[in-house]
């Protein structure tokens, strides 16, 4: 791709580097940006700086937040005994649409994948296991997506945890195995969680 311009070049290099964008979708954005009023692009610039600058871990749950405590785990009208475990903020936006689910979140941060050099150590697995061993949660749901990479995370911390007196189960297998929670609809993902079943039953399936 040839361009007449070093510095629209650059842009469509830099905006190339996202995922699922490749050079033509790339080069199409930012000549869309071009196009429009500067201060438009002075908005964009700014909302992504402020995002690197002042985004939030909730010291809590670990979502993404503005503050140090995120909104749900800050709600007094939410289940604390109650700890949905997903994969990252998509996860949690997906089932907070649904409008079934009262307890709090547990974010991991990814799925324990040897292949890409991801294991228990990289994730907030540790910190899970500690308010569970603690006393803290009564129900540990396992919402991670039903994928080879999704099932070993579940099983590895139901056996970090199976000792202690916590009910362990997991979202009902309305979402198909191989999906990813973000892409399902609302009423399955909402039936799959009020329908969870216990864990080590999952196991026999």
């Amino acid at each position: 791709m040839d361009f007449s311009s070093k510095l629209l070049e650059n842009a469509v290099n830099e905006v190339a580097r996202l995922p699922g964008i490749g050079k033509r979708t790339a080069l199409r954005l930012v000549l869309h940006l071009l196009k429009q009023p500067a201060e438009n692009t002075s908005y964009l610039t700014e909302a992504l700086q402020h995002l690197r600058t002042d985004v939030k871990s909730c010291e809590k749950c670990y979502n993404i937040s503005d503050t140090i405590l995120c909104e749900i785990c800050s709600n007094p009208n939410r289940n604390p005994e109650i700890i949905c475990v997903v994969e990252d903020i998509r996860d949690v936006m997906a089932i907070e649409n649904t409008s079934q689910f009262r307890g709090l979140y547990h974010v991991l941060g990814g799925k324990i994948s040897p292949i890409e050099g991801i294991g228990p150590q990289n994730l907030e697995i540790e910190s899970l296991v500690e308010k569970v061993k603690n006393g803290e949660i009564k129900e540990l749901i396992f919402a991670l997506s039903s994928t080879m990479e999704g099932d070993t995370t579940n099983f590895y911390i139901f056996k970090q945890i199976e000792e202690c007196n916590v009910v362990t189960s997991t979202i009902a297998r309305g979402i198909s195995v191989g999906d990813e929670l973000e892409y399902a609809d609302e009423v399955t993902l909402g039936r799959s969680i009020l329908n969870r079943i216990p864990f080590e039953q999952s196991l026999k399936n």
